[in-house]
């Protein structure tokens, strides 16, 4: 018997489990306290982020290029947190570590995906603040309805492209050795690593997906802020000077709560062995935190938000 088992499994080349065990959070110390506290951020995003979409879909003075990009953020931040944080809590409070092998394949997907969809509108509304800000009298001439349409259609089909092909190879890996993923979700790099036969090309793709994904779009985001300084030095007066650095300041701040935790965990991880439970946390924190801000910073706090939300609210307390 010994020797059939054995014989069997030298004869095997190819292993596809039937699931994968996600590691989460392992041994901490006052775990629950975050596990609350993800549960907050949810809830906080999950409202903000629908208060937004259900907003500019409604307000028709809010149909314009600018908002149907800040439309897709909104999107992209419910997306992402829906795919991330229910999984993340269930493991706490349901033991729920076990994940099919299909399932997972959907998880990753679609945690990269609207991650990466982050990223490409934070470079779309760059580009919509550098046209702004250095051709002000051809903004409407070039930021129409009709070419945001364009650029956000394309942005959607070059993420998934690159995606799909990303997750579809992990289904040429053989899994023989362990099961056990060492994160909080599907994650691509602790998956192909676990793989028993040749990952390169696995590995190749996940460095072209970071380039492609998250290197470009943030050097095209640098270069159009770099273009819009050398705009605001020409403009004469500092009142101008301020004025066109105030419409910029709330989407710079996007760029740096998404940024620069995805940054700091992978030169972190470069410079020194990171714990796993600190890179976990490091990026769950990330990844959670900014859908939730994004409509706090980039949309509620406007004034032109404010105004309609105070309409809205008077014109339902006039009909009651």
């Amino acid at each position: 018997m010994n020797s059939l088992n054995s014989n069997l499994s030298l004869n095997t080349t190819f292993v596809r489990p039937p699931y994968f065990f996600i590691t989460g959070l392992n041994n901490m110390t006052h775990a629950k306290y975050y596990y609350v506290f993800l549960s907050f951020v949810f809830v906080v995003s999950v409202l903000g982020n629908s208060f937004v979409i259900f907003i500019i879909y409604t307000e028709r003075s809010f149909h314009t290029p600018k908002y149907l990009a800040v439309f897709n953020l909104a999107v992209a931040d419910l997306g992402e947190t829906a795919a991330l944080i229910p999984n993340f809590i269930a493991m706490f409070l349901f033991d729920s570590q076990y994940i099919s092998f299909d399932a997972c394949l959907a998880n990753m997907f679609f945690v990269f995906f609207f991650a990466s969809l982050q990223s490409l509108t934070l470079t779309v509304l760059a580009y919509d603040r550098l046209v702004a800000i250095c051709l002000p009298l051809r903004y409407h001439a070039i930021i129409t309805m009709r070419a945001m349409v364009v650029i956000l259609t394309v942005m959607w089909a070059y993420g998934s492209v690159l995606l799909i092909l990303m997750v579809s190879l992990v289904t040429r890996l053989s899994f023989c050795k362990s099961i056990v993923v060492k994160s909080f979700f599907c994650d691509h790099a602790p998956i192909f690593l676990l793989a028993c036969n040749d990952y390169l090309v696995n590995a190749i793709m996940a460095i072209a997906n970071i380039a492609l994904l998250l290197y470009v779009p943030f050097i095209l985001t640098v270069l159009s802020y770099a273009f819009i300084s050398v705009a605001l030095f020409k403009i004469a007066s500092w009142e101008g000077r301020l004025k066109a650095i105030k419409t910029c300041s709330a989407h710079l701040i996007l760029v740096a709560l998404y940024y620069l935790p995805i940054l700091g965990t992978y030169i972190a991880a470069i410079a020194f062995t990171v714990p796993p439970n600190a890179r976990i946390m490091s990026t769950s924190f990330g990844n959670a935190i900014t859908p939730m801000l994004n409509p706090i910073i980039y949309v509620l706090n406007t004034e032109e938000v404010k105004e309609v939300s105070k309409k809205t609210f008077h014109r339902r307390k006039l009909q009651k």
